[in-house]
């Protein structure tokens, strides 16, 4: 028999709770709901020369790579969306990405050895992504060379659109991808952070 009065029920679960016990608390709920098949899509977010960038990863791969330009809030309902409502910050599982990613800002790497889920683009677009990285660190290719690179040298403005909606920026490397005059172009994450990328590869 239970002799709590219903006023001492309530002051006990609105007593605030230390961050420790909040932390073990998600561990446990990250580990039961990956073990139990649960959790479809893990995401983290880390620090970087270009801001935060928001990681995800689907059980194929790393799925989404995105910078707060792109409202981290908004990235996640997208992945809701498009792939699963059942998505939980679990930084365990992207540990790996998040530890190459730090190695590329460190300049202590200049490929990605990560699984990649482009499910996220089709057709075309996805097309031009799977080449992308093909484009060596520290080198640049214009729209045109792309479109050229993935046997449709008249694509030029589907290119284009292929590396705007590029939703594993950095990792696929559309920032190497400038206008045939050399100018930069557009880029998802904003052009300050193509310009500091292409800057931080010739520093290299």
């Amino acid at each position: 028999m239970n002799d709590t009065t219903p006023d001492e029920t309530v002051a006990v679960l609105s007593a605030p709770i230390d961050g420790q016990t909040l932390k073990r608390l998600h561990g446990r709920l990250e580990t039961a709901a990956q073990t139990e098949g649960l959790l479809d899509v893990a995401y983290t977010i880390v620090d970087s020369p270009v801001g935060k960038l928001l990681l995800a990863t689907t059980p194929k791969g790393l799925i989404r790579v995105a910078y707060a330009v792109e409202d981290h809030a908004r990235v996640l309902e997208h992945l809701a969306v498009k792939v699963s409502p059942r998505i939980l910050r679990s930084p365990r599982q992207l540990d790996t990405a998040a530890r190459e990613l730090e190695e590329y800002f460190d300049h202590k790497r200049k490929a990605f050895d990560l699984t990649l889920d482009l499910s996220l683009s089709r057709g075309f677009r996805q097309l031009v992504q799977r080449h992308l990285p093909e484009i060596g660190y520290g080198q640049t290719r214009s729209y045109r060379e792309v479109a050229e690179l993935v046997g449709n040298p008249k694509a030029v403005r589907a290119v284009g659109t292929a590396c705007a909606t590029n939703p594993l920026p950095v990792v696929v490397p559309c920032h190497r991808v400038l206008r045939t005059d050399g100018s930069l172009g557009g880029y998802i994450g904003g052009l300050e952070a193509k310009t500091t990328l292409l800057a931080l590869e010739a520093a290299a």
